[in-house]
């Protein structure tokens, strides 16, 4: 494993000393929750203790996984308004979940989609398929981001070979598991409320800084971005550039804009999330703060990806490792040089980590709560076991979850996030 420059200008020393501050500093706060940490309801739902805003905050950081940051920064800086579609789809989708989800889910009280569905079916066969569907969308978007992992480390540590990714997505599931057995839903939320405040802060500052170049005019910063992107610039701002050229493709749009939306309704990490609230009133209030927030930071995506188009350019961007991944941490580096870089490229990471924790520990409990206490031992069981079975399955999932994203680190991040969402809309939401 050899440490190059990832990034022409960037300091892969910074940025390792910047990420480990994060993990330290989050490792603190999970070990202080843990101690709180005693009953199955504590593990699987924090106990039920965060307020409202609070429990929005951490579904943004849920929510705004490496592919929000990275990829739709970066399908905006070449396609432009086609890659700004994304941010549409998932946005609109937290409508669906305000209006048909939260509130319900949280009146079942309990901890997993599976109880949910037992109320009105038989309990044995629809919790096991909850369970494998639960399994399954988790397992497709876990790879999605340890993949995204091992390719964001190439680029921003400039970790050269097939070997150092590996170590890296080795680190990063380790990292996850601790997180997921130390301190359960209660740490882990904790770890995705200083995530989300740090990514939306440092997106913001981005945002105001790149609007600043143009005299706080969103006009002449479109008109930079076409002036830079050459012959095909004008196609940045109207539709088509991407998605729309043939039949196949304008379907292959509507197919994907059903899944985004639909998709996220039936995420289980994300329904997990409405059981760590009191009452059914704090489980919408918490979809309200969300929307909020998660509009927000799509809408400084907008103009960091068109940012990126003015300032480094789409010709740069190709040519960059890692390619459209990589517009937001270039043009962090012209912005702000190797400490702004520094701190993208560490948010980019506690991004990966604060979803993946919330994911394992969404999978792990659907299998002891469901799989275990429901099926194999027909509800005779104690919460102290079935508390022991899911971490036991936490690091079960962790050792797949670093032994798959070895396997897939080639594979297309934005593909197996989409896996996932189709799995969630066509498997969960029904």
């Amino acid at each position: 494993m050899t440490l190059a420059a990832g990034v022409e200008g960037s300091s892969p020393a910074l940025n390792i000393t910047i990420f480990g501050l994060f993990v330290l500093v989050t490792l603190f706060v999970v070990f202080r929750a843990s101690r709180n940490t005693k009953t199955a309801s504590d593990y699987y739902a924090a106990g039920r203790a965060f307020t409202g805003p609070q429990n929005g905050v951490a579904i943004a950081g849920d929510y705004l996984s490496a592919a929000s940051f990275l990829g739709i920064a970066g399908a905006i800086a070449v396609y432009g308004y086609d890659g700004f579609l994304y941010s549409i789809g998932f946005l609109v989708a937290w409508l669906i979940a305000l209006l048909l989800v939260a509130e319900l889910l949280r009146n079942t009280g309990k901890f997993t989609m599976g109880d949910v569905l037992a109320f009105r079916m038989k309990q044995r066969p629809v919790r096991a398929a909850a369970a494998i569907s639960t399994l399954a969308v988790s397992f497709f978007y876990l790879l999605a981001q340890m993949a995204g992992a091992g390719g964001l480390v190439n680029l921003l540590l400039g970790i050269e070979g097939s070997l150092g990714q590996d170590l890296v997505i080795a680190v990063v599931g380790v990292i996850m598991i601790l997180y997921v057995l130390i301190g359960g839903m209660k740490g882990t939320t904790w770890v995705q409320i200083i995530k989300a405040v740090l990514l939306i802060a440092g997106a913001f500052a981005m945002t105001l800084w790149v609007l600043g170049k143009y005299g706080f005019n969103l006009s002449s910063l479109f008109q930079a971005a076409v002036d830079k992107g050459g012959q095909t610039g004008e196609a940045l701002l109207g539709p088509g550039k991407q998605y729309g050229k043939t039949g196949t493709t304008k379907l292959d749009f509507l197919s994907l804009g059903i899944a985004l939306v639909l998709g996220t309704a039936g995420l289980p990490h994300v329904l997990m999330r409405f059981y760590t609230v009191p009452t059914a009133k704090d489980a919408r209030r918490s979809v309200v703060w969300a929307i909020a927030l998660i509009g927000i930071f799509y809408l400084f995506t907008l103009v960091l990806g068109y940012g990126a188009g003015a300032l480094v350019g789409p010709d740069v961007i190709a040519k960059a490792p890692g390619t459209t991944n990589s517009a937001a941490p270039l043009l962090a580096l012209e912005l702000g040089g190797p400490v702004l870089l520094g701190f993208i490229a560490a948010v980019a990471f506690a991004t990966i980590l604060a979803v993946v924790a919330g994911l394992t520990i969404t999978a792990s409990a659907s299998f002891a709560h469901d799989v275990y206490a429901n099926v194999i031992k027909k509800g005779k069981t104690d919460a102290d076991s079935e508390v022991r079975v899911a971490r036991i399955t936490a690091l079960v999932i962790g050792a797949v979850a670093i032994v798959g994203g070895i396997l897939a680190k080639n594979q297309n991040v934005a593909f197996l996030v989409a896996l996932a969402f189709a799995v969630a809309a066509s498997a969960n939401l029904p």
